[in-house]
Formats: structure tokens, C-alpha cells, sequence
């Protein structure tokens, strides 16, 4: 009887390994079939991917919009460019009535509360504009300039700036940069008759001051080679210069 149930128990037990090969070889079976097919088990580190890729993009957007002014913040800039306009408006009052310096002040004021962004070009280069004509009546004429120079860089196509800059170089008888200017105005209006009777009226004297600053130049180079070539027992005396009327140039010749 011992005998019998040892062996009963020794075939249960070869009964029970059996039956447990074969469950881990369908486990196994089964763990091949998902790699083919290419699921990934949350054990494996892929199931929280998707959730953080979510949080990620949430990141993003959200920065996106914090880049969008606030309506409270536009609601301030537009504050601030009204308020700007009424110094504007008192400035041309005052520069009606020759008040030319308190108009300068109202100017700058509105430069300093009008907000810096491209909707508000416009408006500051005619702050600038108007004080470049202050500046011109008080006869501060560089000043003109470069008030001008920042309009036309917040608005290039701004006629009035380029007109009063070309009057202000004129005056101060930049006539190169006058005729530049004036050459402007015609790309910008070809009509523009005054323009181009300012461009004939002073390319002659354009010329004439280029001849006139030739000639000075000559005469101090002149002087520093009669100081040196003293040394040497000789004057630009020995030397002759002689302009070629076809180029305008000039030939140097060394004579005894």
C-alpha cells in the first residue's frame, strides 16, 4: 500500500511539472506574440508617455498666450496714447504762438509716454517732425537734423521730414545731402516741382563748393610740402601741377 501511494505521488508530481512547462512555455508564447505586435506593458515604462507629452504641449500653449498683451494692458497703452495726443495738440498750440521751446517740451513728453510699438510709428515720427520745426525757428539747426533723421527712421516715406531736412541742409549749405534728400522727394512724388527745381538750383553750387574744397586742401598740402621738401634745398616751386580738363584730374611735374 505504501508502495502504491509513493508511486501515485511520484506521478502527481511528474503530472504537475508537466503542467507547469507547459504554462510557462504559453507564457512565454505569449510574451513573444505582444513584442511582435508591439505593445509595450505598463511595467516597461511606456504608459505614463502619452500623459507627459499632453503636459508638455498644455506648456506650450500656455506660453504662447502669456505672450499676448493682457486687455488691461491694452487698455493702458491705448490711456497712454491718448494722453500722449493731447501734449501733441498742446505743442502745435504753442508752436502756433512762437512758444517755441515750451512747444519742444510737450514734444518730448508725449515721445516719453507713447508707447514704443509699431502701432505708434506714425505718431512719434511726427512728434519728431514737429520738433525738428522748433528746433529750426530757434536756429538750432543740427538739431533740426537729427530730429528729422528719427522721424524718417519710424516712418522713411515721411514727405514733410524729408522736405524740412533738405531746407535745413540747404541753410547750412549741405548741398549734397540737400540734392539726396531732394532726390528722395522725387522718387516718392515725381510731381513734386519744387524739389526739382531745388535739385537745378543747387547742383552748381554743389559743384562749386567741391572745386572750393579741392583747392583748400591743395593749399594745406602745399604748405606741409614746402615745410618738408625746405629740408632738402627745394619748394613745391619745382613742381607744377596741371588739371586735365577732360577728368578734372591733375598731373604733377618735376622741373629744375
Amino acid at each position: 500500500m505504501v508502495e502504491i501511494e509513493q508511486c501515485s505521488d511520484a506521478g502527481e508530481d511528474k503530472t504537475t511539472r508537466n503542467h507547469t512547462k507547459i504554462e510557462a512555455l504559453d507564457a512565454q508564447t505569449e510574451e513573444l506574440a505582444r513584442e511582435e505586435e508591439g505593445f509595450e506593458t505598463a511595467s516597461e515604462g511606456g504608459g505614463d508617455s502619452d500623459g507627459e507629452e499632453q503636459k508638455a504641449d498644455a506648456s506650450k500653449s500656455g506660453s504662447c498666450e502669456d505672450d499676448k498683451p493682457t486687455e488691461e494692458q491694452e487698455q493702458l497703452q491705448q490711456k497712454a496714447l491718448d494722453k500722449a495726443n493731447d501734449l501733441k495738440a498742446e505743442g502745435n498750440k504753442l508752436f502756433v504762438d512762437g512758444q517755441y521751446e515750451d512747444a519742444l517740451s510737450q514734444y518730448a513728453l508725449a515721445l516719453q509716454i507713447a508707447p514704443e510699438m509699431p502701432t505708434c510709428s506714425e505718431f512719434r515720427s511726427m512728434c519728431h517732425a514737429n520738433s525738428a520745426a522748433c528746433y529750426s525757428k530757434l536756429g538750432r539747426y543740427d538739431d533740426a537734423i537729427k530730429e528729422c533723421t528719427k522721424a524718417l527712421e519710424l516712418n522713411p516715406t515721411y514727405m514733410k521730414a524729408l522736405v524740412r531736412r533738405a531746407e535745413v541742409h540747404e541753410k547750412l549749405e549741405h548741398f549734397e545731402e540737400a540734392i539726396a534728400d531732394m532726390k528722395r522727394i522725387l522718387e516718392l512724388d515725381s510731381t513734386n516741382v519744387k524739389a526739382r527745381g531745388g535739385i537745378q538750383r543747387l547742383e552748381p553750387l554743389a559743384a562749386e563748393k567741391r572745386e572750393k574744397m579741392k583747392e583748400e586742401m591743395i593749399g594745406k598740402l602745399k604748405e606741409m610740402g614746402s615745410s618738408l621738401l625746405g629740408r632738402f634745398g627745394m619748394s613745391l616751386d619745382n613742381f607744377k601741377a596741371v588739371k586735365d580738363p577732360n577728368t578734372g584730374s591733375y598731373s604733377i611735374s618735376f622741373q629744375q
